[in-house]
């Protein structure tokens, strides 16, 4: 097969240095951005396994002479590779209370490159989230301080206690990229009360989660679907900027 790889991304371009994807005969997996970019490099890699070359580049201006109007410059490097490379794992994203909120943000998590666990000490609720990955457990602080390192934590639970007590629990990972918790500016105001008084930065918390991009304006929709979106945008949003363009795949 042909890897294609983004070597260089240079003023408005789908996608970014680093992105790629591969190309057998018959079949694709990854993008590289689509549109005539992206068909160009398919005929061009397919014509490779064709003539059996191995390596070739390609600098593509993206304007009105291949259809294009994004206006960017894109380099690419297609190369001869035996095999797909092993995806890397998924960020680990661990959403703490099953109720209406957190079954929707694990199910609009479930369609984005991150591995939602949806926890809960309730069996009752974690039945109703059929197809998605979740863990029962009384001790639901443990699962923070076991997480893999990069795992992001979103607290809404039944319990503001127990809110409180996972929200410090999760302040204190520092390689956490995202501690959200759901609440209204006035539990997050006790909430900087509690944690200063245990020694932890409250800075760090999100809360409330899913306001929308203008947390000034906040979004007043409270529909559980509408604030898994927004919550899942931060989400996403927080680890693209923590993520180089080299480890993404593809």
């Amino acid at each position: 097969m042909i890897r294609i790889r983004v070597t260089s991304a240079k003023g408005s371009t789908p996608r970014e240095a680093g992105a790629q994807m591969f190309v057998t005969p018959t079949a694709l997996h990854g993008t590289i951005g689509g549109g005539q970019l992206e068909y160009m490099a398919i005929d061009r890699a397919r014509a490779m396994l064709a003539r059996g070359e191995t390596r070739t580049e390609m600098d593509i201006p993206l304007g009105p002479e291949i259809g294009q109007c994004c206006g960017g410059r894109v380099g690419l490097q297609l190369e001869r590779v035996a095999n797909l490379p092993p995806e890397p794992p998924k960020p680990q994203v661990l959403i703490f209370g099953a109720g209406h909120v957190g079954r929707a943000l694990a199910r609009a998590l479930d369609l984005l490159p991150v591995r939602p666990i949806l926890i809960d000490q309730r069996p009752e609720e974690l039945a109703q989230a059929t197809g998605l990955v979740t863990r029962l457990t009384p001790l639901p602080e443990a699962e923070i301080r076991d997480a893999p390192q990069g795992t992001s934590h979103v607290i809404l639970t039944h319990d503001h206690a127990l809110d409180f007590l996972l929200a410090i629990e999760a302040l204190k990972r520092r390689d956490a990229p995202y501690v959200g918790m759901i609440g209204s500016a006035t539990k997050r105001a006790q909430f900087q009360r509690f944690a200063r008084s245990q020694g932890a930065d409250p800075a760090r918390l999100t809360c409330p989660i899913g306001a929308g991009p203008d947390r000034d304006k906040p979004c007043r929709d409270k529909r559980p679907q509408i604030i898994a979106a927004l919550t899942a945008a931060e989400i996403v949003t927080r680890l693209t900027a923590t993520i180089s363009s080299s480890e993404k795949y593809p």
